[in-house]
């Protein structure tokens, strides 16, 4: 694996025409190639003065409160870079200007490295801030994360993953769920009931072919009312039946209290008391609040979670050859925070 170093690297790179995806591989970012240009200028600036072996200290602070993730893949990117990290544990909370991460070594070794770092925390701690949000919201009851769909999908497993570091109780995207050595979440989408043309015979098909541990949950709001279709479900899978989702369309009202507390009284009145009622559409902290007083047992988070704003981080030096330094403004010198942890 090659960094970049000049100029001249950058304009011999080449995209290949062949190129499918307009994402940056794993080698590409390792190469330096999403970072921004002056950075490769720097590189060559420092070279031509002499000063390519300067070791310095970089700190890493949060434009806001939060909660800190990004850093395995941070980590994962330095570790053979010949440097030592220091950073917040993924899933703590974080404040606002906190310190969350610093860097030490020759500043050749990560400095290139400087836009990817910084996005990786900024999207991470962005997401999980918003999974947290919306755990605290539904307090004891689960919250599953279902954002891959509103991100391009060389992205979608990092924020999946990062809602679960934030607190969502799982996600839906295959790659998010494994890389936390989890097992995705989902059962059928209005696609499969479409297609089979009626939600009961759909039901029917899922028990027949899913494995056991496969929890039965169904759609219930694509071709009937939401409550009779619910009722319909429950009389033919009885114990078997899990749970009824509520995705009901804006077109429709979407999901509302109203309507999940009807439903909750309906099969309960019917003796389906153990059939939960999931929601999701739309869902937000504010909303979860509400539908779990009107009866609602797990959420699914989409566009909440996966449009939520980025937390601004800033990357500084703060010492370099042993002596305190930094630009206007910033205080010299390396700041002492005791609940980072050394990762490298």
């Amino acid at each position: 694996m090659k960094k970049l170093h000049s100029i001249k690297d950058v304009k011999n790179f080449k995209v290949e025409k062949e190129r499918k995806l307009h994402s940056a591989t794993h080698f590409e970012i390792q190469e330096g190639l999403t970072s921004d240009i002056y950075f490769v200028r720097t590189a060559e600036i420092l070279a031509h003065a002499g000063k390519e072996n300067v070791h310095a200290v970089a700190e890493i602070f949060s434009s806001k409160e939060g909660v800190f993730a990004g850093s395995e893949e941070v980590c994962n990117l330095l570790k053979d870079s010949n440097v030592s990290l220091w950073a917040l544990k993924e899933g703590k909370e974080m404040a606002h200007k906190e310190v969350v991460m610093q860097i030490s070594g020759l500043y050749k070794d990560y400095g290139i490295y400087e836009t990817a770092i910084l996005g990786m925390l900024a999207s991470a701690s962005g997401w999980a801030s918003a999974a947290r949000n919306c755990k605290e919201a539904a307090q004891n009851l689960p919250v599953y994360c279902f954002g891959a769909r509103h991100l391009h999908p060389s992205v979608a497993p990092v924020m999946e993953r990062a809602a679960v570091i934030g607190g969502a109780s799982n996600c839906s995207c295959i790659l998010g769920a494994k890389l936390l050595n989890l097992e995705p979440v989902g059962t059928v989408p209005h696609t499969a009931i479409l297609i089979i043309g009626d939600t009961l015979e759909t039901a029917l098909h899922y028990d027949n072919a899913m494995p056991s541990d496969s929890p039965r949950i169904i759609l219930v709001d694509t071709f009937k009312d939401e409550a009779e279709e619910s009722l319909r479900i429950a009389e033919a899978l009885k114990e078997k039946l899990h749970g009824v989702r509520l995705d009901t369309p804006g077109e429709r009202g979407g999901v509302t209290p109203a309507l999940v507390k009807e439903v909750r009284a309906r099969l309960e009145q019917a003796g389906y008391e153990k059939v939960q009622v999931f929601v999701s559409g739309g869902i937000t902290p504010e909303r979860i609040i509400e539908l779990a007083d009107a009866g609602a047992d797990a959420f699914g988070v989409g566009s909440y979670i996966a449009g939520t704003k980025a937390i601004d981080m800033t990357l500084d030096l703060k010492e370099i050859e042993g002596k305190p330094i930094a630009k206007r403004g910033r205080i010299p010198g390396v700041t002492s925070n005791s609940r980072l942890e050394k990762f490298l």
